[in-house]
């Protein structure tokens, strides 16, 4: 039985291209055969009518396989961190999403031999609630990160602080991935890969993936993007 593909999805920022790069990953792994896993655990911002959308994005990139309830543990309307979000819960509510913690790492030991992909929020030091951040689910984890970074000026220091957290607590790291998140020229963009993997030859960094406005173009230019980390 071949190693089943697990990542785990961060980022150095949010709103710079993680739930299109977990979902692109689960789309590779469907196509080649498998039956991914999708999870993200927890999802703020979210609209009470329409549920939490990147985990319902995730759910059909890995087939519709899982219910919701699977995939996504807590969803908060808030448009703050999670944790953050909770502190605003009625008392009852904030005692409740303090237990989400406890079932996300009960569902990840559960899903540990299975290929699939976790999403976090935000960057490593994004609070989940009142004593753990995402740093610490992906350790708990033992995933390999992808980290998905702004192709641009300013992404050095940002994915390198992020780099150098994981490096850490000993999580390897898959890939960074590179996206441009507007249509926006960026000189500095060029120069991204190079500089990322001076000092660190092994990084393997990946795009950076167009800006594309269209959603089913967008879609394949991070598949492609992103290939060489299922085949």
């Amino acid at each position: 039985m071949s190693k089943p593909l697990r990542y785990f999805v961060t980022a150095t920022d949010t709103g710079v291209g993680k739930t299109q790069v977990s979902c692109a990953l689960l789309r590779l792994m469907a196509t080649a055969g498998l039956r991914p896993f999708a999870f993200k655990p927890y999802e703020s911002g979210v609209d009470e009518r329409m549920g939490p959308a990147d985990a319902v994005a995730l759910q059909r990139a890995a087939g519709s396989w899982q219910p919701l309830d699977q995939v996504n543990l807590a969803s908060l309307a808030a448009p703050l961190a999670p944790g953050v979000a909770a502190r605003a819960l009625a008392p009852a509510q904030h005692r409740r999403h303090q237990q989400v913690w406890g079932r996300a790492t009960k569902a990840l030991s559960q899903l540990r031999r299975a290929s699939g992909v976790v999403e976090g929020a935000g960057g490593l030091r994004v609070p989940l609630d009142d004593t753990h951040e995402v740093l610490d689910l992906i350790a708990i984890s033992r995933m390999s990160a992808v980290v998905v970074a702004r192709a641009g000026l300013g992404t050095l220091n940002h994915t390198r602080l992020t780099l150098d957290a994981l490096e850490r607590r000993r999580v390897p790291v898959a890939a960074v991935v590179l996206v441009h998140s507007a249509r926006r020229a960026d000189p500095s963009a060029a120069t991204n890969p190079a500089e990322l993997r001076r000092g660190a030859p092994h990084l393997l960094v990946l795009g950076p993936v167009p800006y594309v406005a269209r959603p089913a173009a967008r879609a394949r230019a991070f598949d492609q993007a992103l290939r060489s980390l299922v085949e």
